[in-house]
């Protein structure tokens, strides 16, 4: 399965707002393989299909700890239906925003409803990490980063060094 290339802040792909799947096939079944493999490789707990370019509303995670045991969790469109009032602090990152983290308060819980990879109708109630990743994924998929949730100056520090970093990878060395 090959792996993809992680969109990297600032890309305009980033804040669009991904659409829903029609159907889910074997053409989608890849891709969302193919994601998890990029997610593991990078590593990371969890990746949107437009952190890859696309725009559909896809996620997959995985928060087990455990190398020999992984547990994948696919999202086909999934929808936030509820959040708890009570909130928790997580220091969060993003694959598409390499070695920037920050400390970002969300909902403790939250309900989602989403098609697996089986394409069969779920909904599950997610606490702690689990909860603030799907959060964090969704987000992703209406356009949102984590560093939305930041002041504005600390935003754009690290846009700022985003920049600078990008501009880097793209020099050529003779």
């Amino acid at each position: 399965m090959p792996q993809k290339k992680i969109v990297i802040e600032p890309d305009p792909i980033l804040r669009k707002k991904s659409k829903p799947v029609e159907k889910v096939d074997d053409e989608l079944r890849r891709l969302l393989d193919d994601m998890l493999e990029t997610m593991y490789a990078a590593p990371g707990i969890g990746l949107a299909a437009v952190q890859v370019g696309i725009l559909k509303r896809l996620i997959v995670i995985d928060i087990s700890k455990d190398e020999d045991k992984k547990e994948p969790l696919f999202l086909i469109n999934p929808k936030i239906i509820s959040k708890s009032q009570q909130t928790s602090t997580y220091e969060e990152g993003c694959l598409s925003l390499p070695g920037h983290f920050a400390e970002i308060e969300r909902p403790a819980e939250c309900e989602i409803n989403f098609i697996d990879y089986n394409g069969k109708k779920k909904e599950i109630k997610a606490d702690g990490l689990l909860s603030t990743c799907i959060q964090h994924e969704v987000d992703h998929l209406d356009g949102v980063l984590f560093i939305d949730y930041l002041s504005k100056l600390k935003k754009d520090m690290i846009i700022k060094k985003l920049v600078k970093h990008k501009k880097e990878l793209n020099k050529i060395v003779l």
